[in-house]
């Protein structure tokens, strides 16, 4: 009997625990839907699981949500794509229901199963429900419907086709505002799928609509269909009907409007091609860096190189440079913060005199800016100008303000600062770095946040690897070697993990002449943190030196450790001793 009733089990299970009060497990029950689907077979699928579904009226999102997204990969499960059509009823109803995030998921399956139908069914399931949808009483069908049309579109005939756009320009003028943002917001995609023939008298007729709309939610929406449009337009048609509606959008009473035209910028520029651009767009933009909100002077900010770009030199520094040096002294700290991480890359574009007459000030100013995210920016990016100006230049502009920044309260300045640090000593030379910046590198090791500390030992490795491991013996390993004994343990312990990083760098004959003895001495320390690094440091040696010094110095030491009344000391200790005893047994 339990073997013609285990069939019915899954489908019986899933109901039970789809009506259970306990939501975790309605989830899990939705999440494991494809299980369920394969256990039952295609047909079962379509004719008991799918009609389940559909008349499931689970009333929390979560539910609904995995609902939405495991049904848009469920076509295998119902016989492939001549029987998607089962999936839309279930599918229809999600696009209805009030919460935002599951009518999306829905209408992203709905278009992943339209996409994938045959025209038949795409023409006898699909626009029918697109349709209901779009005549909808409830504003949610509408909204999704909005989503909908750009699949239904392709396949169909030319008159369900006029009866398409037709709806698609009743809902641009829908009462609600919810289902015109809707509307605005999927006209580009819409677009792309209607005959270039419909794209003017009909398609920007609704766009003309959109962008007067009354509500700025719907505007500013329509600014993103501004480039999907442009790039669909004859270039004549797009200056014609694109190129004023940004000009005028620039200019909006609603700073949201407005915030969009900054931000989506550069793609209207490409839209509307390089003369218009230089011609027209200069000033809106120029406008838009001098707005009296700050959110968009931001958005504007941010876009500076990659306009500039768009422009000759001469252009950039007659209009856009007096509003740059404006925005390095604005009163938004944000605002600043916008320009510095996009302004180095300026350099390359107006070339090196314009560079240090008009960018350089305004970068120092920059580099001493109250704010440290300002700061941050620019150092991050220096590179970019070093490659204009020559290091010469920067070093003696740029460099006393990095030197100062090198001892800036905010560790994460100071971070920054570090980790630029070998770009700038492999571009100094050897004697420029040991005059300006090898001192600060020892006194970040010596610093109160860890991160810097831990950051400055990396800096240790690489400026060896940069100048070499005489330079090091010179200049770092003397220091290191003396912050052994440094009455603080904290650096005592990144005297070790500075030896650990140089060791391979320095190679075998420094590591057991120079570093070996000095961590030796500090496995006799009172701190346990100290002797218990001082067991792991020993054990990345173990590769660096000769075996003859392995078994002489290194295996005694640890022998020593492994009795030590720590636990941390002794684990780590035989630790090491197992590594000793696996390098042995593997050379013989």
């Amino acid at each position: 009997m339990a073997m013609v009733d285990e069939p019915l089990y899954p489908i019986a299970l899933l109901i039970d625990e789809l009506k259970n009060d306990d939501i975790q497990l309605r989830l899990n029950s939705i999440r494991r839907l494809s299980t369920i689907a394969r256990a039952l077979g295609e047909e079962r699928t379509r004719k008991e699981l799918i009609p389940f579904l559909s008349e499931n009226s689970d009333d929390d999102d979560e539910v609904l949500l995995a609902m939405a997204e495991e049904l848009g990969v469920f076509i295998p499960f119902v016989g492939g794509i001549e029987h998607a059509h089962v999936l839309l009823p279930p599918l229809e109803s999600l696009c209805t229901v009030e919460e935002t995030s599951v009518r999306e998921k829905a209408v992203d399956s709905l278009c992943k199963i339209g996409s994938q139908m045959k025209e038949s069914d795409l023409v006898d399931s699909f626009v029918p429900l697109v349709k209901r949808l779009a005549a909808g009483e409830w504003f949610a069908a509408r909204v999704s419907a909005c989503g909908l049309f750009h699949v239904a579109y392709q396949g169909c005939t030319d008159v369900l086709k006029t009866e398409l756009r037709s709806s698609y320009g009743q809902l641009c003028q829908d009462d609600m505002p919810m289902v015109r943002r809707a509307a605005a917001s999927n006209l580009g995609k819409f677009a792309t799928t209607v005959e270039s023939t419909f794209l003017n008298a009909e398609i920007m007729t609704m766009f003309d609509g959109l962008t007067k709309d009354e509500q700025d939610s719907v505007r500013l929406l329509a600014v993103e269909g501004c480039a999907a449009l442009g790039k669909l337009l004859e270039p004549q048609e797009c200056v014609a009907r694109i190129l004023p509606v940004i000009v005028n959008f620039s200019q909006d009473k609603s700073w949201r409007v407005r915030y969009m035209v900054a931000n989506q910028l550069y793609e209207l520029c490409e839209a509307v091609g390089p003369d218009c651009t230089k011609t027209d767009l200069v000033p809106a933009y120029v406008r838009l860096l001098r707005d009296n909100e700050a959110e968009v002077r931001i958005a504007a900010a941010g876009k500076v190189t990659k306009f500039c770009q768009l422009l000759n030199p001469e252009l950039a520094i007659q209009h856009i440079l007096p509003c740059v040096k404006e925005l390095s002294s604005d009163s938004s700290q944000h605002v600043r913060s916008a320009l510095a991480s996009v302004i180095m890359g300026m350099a390359p574009i107006l070339g090196k005199d314009s560079t240090i007459e008009h960018l350089l000030p305004i970068f120092l100013s920059l580099l001493k800016d109250e704010f440290p995210d300002v700061r941050l920016n620019i150092i991050s990016k220096l590179d970019q100008v070093n490659q204009v100006i020559g290091i010469d230049l920067l070093s003696q502009s740029l460099l006393p303000a990095i030197v100062e920044l090198a001892e800036d309260r905010h560790w994460r300045v100071r971070l920054a600062i570090i980790e630029y640090v070998p770009l700038l000593a492999s571009q100094l030379g050897i004697g420029f770095f040991d005059d300006k910046l090898g001192a600060l590198c020892m006194q970040w090791m010596q610093d109160k946040v860890y991160s810097i500390r831990e950051a400055a030992a990396n800096n240790l490795k690489r400026l060896a690897e940069e100048f070499g491991s005489e330079w090091a013996m010179q200049h770092i390993v003397p220091q290191v070697l003396d912050m052994v004994n440094n009455p603080h343990y904290l650096h005592r312990m990144m005297a070790l993990r500075a030896i650990s990083l140089m060791a391979p760098v320095m190679g075998s004959e420094i590591t057991c002449s120079k570093f070996l003895p000095v961590v030796v001495e500090a496995s006799k320390d009172r701190v346990p943190n100290i002797k218990f690094n001082v067991a792991k440091l020993l054990q990345s040696l173990i590769p660096i030196v000769d075996q003859s010094v392995v078994d002489k110095t290194i295996r005694q030491c640890l022998v020593d450790l492994s009795e030590d009344p720590d636990v941390d000391v002794r684990y780590f200790a035989n630790q090491a001793l197992r590594s000793i005893d696996a390098a042995a047994v593997a050379q013989s």
